[in-house]
């Protein structure tokens, strides 16, 4: 089961922060909230939230302070924000957006439609953070929605555990990946397994890929890592 999607609400206004964290709640989120800058700058660090809302206008440590100093963050720069404001003018506008903001809603807003414009952001945010269902790799396409792998145009036919032995490969770029970072890919850091597990795996992908077993090469003494072009190879 997923875990509920978290948003934290800051805003100096508690019966609004009440408002809107029971219409959250409804919603099926999980809600934190504060009632200063400073206080939900520290909450966003801590638990880095799936999104902020956030009041521009607040005594001490404004909102417009608090995004700045999130977004400057590499930890908390990918947190969505939505600026809640009294104020409406564009020039309010194009600051609360230039600081990094997803959306911008004026108050007092209906809250059916601040609802469905935290549902839009999560959505957006969910969609690109999702792999992508078709990675390939020189002549190599894994289809992750059919669960299938073609090399060269023509499907191979492989097992649960060597479709995440390639998936894991492809995903590393060109990377070596030591034959315990595979095992814990593949099967799960809690997962005992030896090394010569991998390399049966290995071999047995290697069978299956035929003309294009040269992909998969091996690095001696570190692991294993997926070529692109023939002329990568070291004859290893």
């Amino acid at each position: 089961m997923s875990r509920k999607k978290r948003i934290l609400v800051v805003d100096d206004e508690r019966d609004l922060v009440e408002l809107i964290s029971m219409n959250l709640v409804r919603q099926g989120f999980d809600v934190l909230s504060a009632h200063d800058g400073k206080i939900g700058l520290e909450m966003a660090r801590k638990h880095l939230p799936d999104m902020l809302l956030l009041d521009l206008m607040m005594p001490g440590l404004s909102g417009q302070d608090v995004a700045t100093r999130l977004k400057g963050d590499p930890q908390t720069a990918a947190i969505p924000i939505i600026m809640l404001t009294a104020r409406g003018d564009e020039t309010d506008i194009i600051v609360g957006l230039s600081l990094g903001a997803d959306d911008y809603v004026t108050k007092p807003f209906n809250m059916r439609v601040l609802m469905a414009r935290v549902n839009a952001v999560i959505r957006r945010k969910s969609n690109a953070e999702s792999p992508p269902q078709l990675v390939s790799a020189g002549p190599m396409l894994i289809d992750q929605s059919r669960h299938e792998v073609t090399i060269g145009g023509k499907p191979i036919n492989v097992t649960p555990t060597e479709f995440k032995l390639l998936m894991a490969l492809a995903a590393a770029r060109g990377r070596v990946l030591s034959r315990d970072q595979l095992t814990a890919r593949i099967m799960g850091s809690e997962v005992y397994v030896t090394d010569r597990a991998i390399d049966v795996h290995v071999t047995a992908v290697r069978k299956k890929l035929g003309d294009f077993q040269w992909m998969v090469h091996t690095v001696r003494g570190v692991g294993y890592r997926l070529l692109e072009t023939r002329e990568e190879d070291g004859g290893s």
